[in-house]
């Protein structure tokens, strides 16, 4: 999972892709080969690798924030400075990219799902309770962690 900030597919053919994978190894477990894809990960506890992959981008930014990481946050994110923010105190900016590839790097992609969070959450004082929520987080809202 340390990988996954540094490399994480943009384009949904390649998403796709990967996923395959994951359906196929959940298929091949005995006894789950007739059951269909979700069924298998709800069985398995499991989520898709777009949730996983979108989940670990949120627990690296949520390791720099606290200092757990050797990267500073400010090197990387610039706070937001509209005062009529909802939701956290912490919310950041997103840059203004013309290319692809800058708008799909880290730095990017995790912004708006991290400004979506609450307050509760992005205050934690641990990594295993910002997991927590996190996990509390997709119960109570199933399509969080999904790009589409």
């Amino acid at each position: 999972m340390n990988a996954t900030p540094a490399w994480s597919p943009h384009y949904n053919k390649d998403k796709v892709l990967l996923e395959k994978i994951h359906h196929r190894f959940t298929r091949l477990i005995p006894g789950f080969s007739q059951l269909d894809y979700m069924t298998r990960l709800n069985r398995l506890n499991l989520w898709t690798l777009e949730e996983r992959r979108n989940r670990a981008d949120l627990i690296k930014l949520f390791k720099i924030y606290i200092g757990l990481s050797g990267i500073k946050i400010e090197s990387m994110f610039k706070s937001s400075t509209d005062s009529r923010t909802r939701g956290h105190s912490l919310k950041l900016k997103k840059h203004r990219s013309r290319l692809d590839l800058r708008k799909y790097f880290f730095s990017e992609r995790v912004v708006n799902r991290w400004n979506e969070l609450d307050e509760d959450t992005v205050s934690d004082t641990t990594v295993n309770m910002f997991k927590n929520r996190l996990q509390r987080l997709r119960q109570l809202k199933t399509s969080f962690y999904t790009d589409t």
